[in-house]
């Protein structure tokens, strides 16, 4: 059997996804969250980004995850350039779970995956509306970086918020 890497968080196991984890990944999608995304979408992330994708699991259920894409393009942080950068796609916890560090634990894992492959930056895009998701993020040092009027489906807009993963880097 292999030895696979995990993060206790309580009484919950933080560690890496695997293919058979996505039916219930995407379960939970489509339970806590108005944006869904196709079953490949989250089957293209987890094989171009493995070391970004993480669930949550309490007794071998699975009851959050974090999925993100390494992408190069447009610094979100700076006026001008050009950054390799992750993007936080998704992240979430079932409701009875939340409020125990879940979320916190599976972003800093995604954000030590982005830092593996080299990423200067990660961001994010999270409904205005979302404030306990805005309070976290900046608890681990996400600044908002603009307003996006629209963004969601709904009509409703996003901040962009960003992280720079360069040490001394502002």
């Amino acid at each position: 059997m292999q030895n696979t890497y995990y993060k206790r968080v309580g009484e919950y196991i933080v560690r890496p996804a695997k293919r058979e984890d996505l039916p219930r990944v995407v379960a939970i999608n489509l339970m806590t969250l108005p944006e869904h995304y196709s079953d490949s979408f989250f089957e293209e992330l987890l094989t171009e980004s493995p070391e970004t994708f993480f669930i949550a699991e309490l007794a071998g259920n699975i009851v959050g995850y974090i999925m993100c894409r390494i992408e190069y393009g447009f610094s979100t942080l700076k006026k001008f350039g050009f950054a390799r950068k992750g993007h936080i796609v998704s992240v979430a916890v079932l409701d009875e779970h939340r409020g125990k560090g879940l979320g916190k634990s599976l972003v800093l894992e995604a954000v030590n995956g982005m830092m593996q492959r080299g990423c200067g930056e990660a961001y994010l895009e999270v409904r205005i509306s979302n404030v306990s998701a805005i309070v976290l993020y900046q608890k681990l040092n996400f600044k908002i970086a603009s307003k996006i009027s629209g963004y969601y489906r709904d009509g409703e807009g996003a901040y962009l918020m960003a992280l720079s993963l360069i040490p001394n880097a502002s």
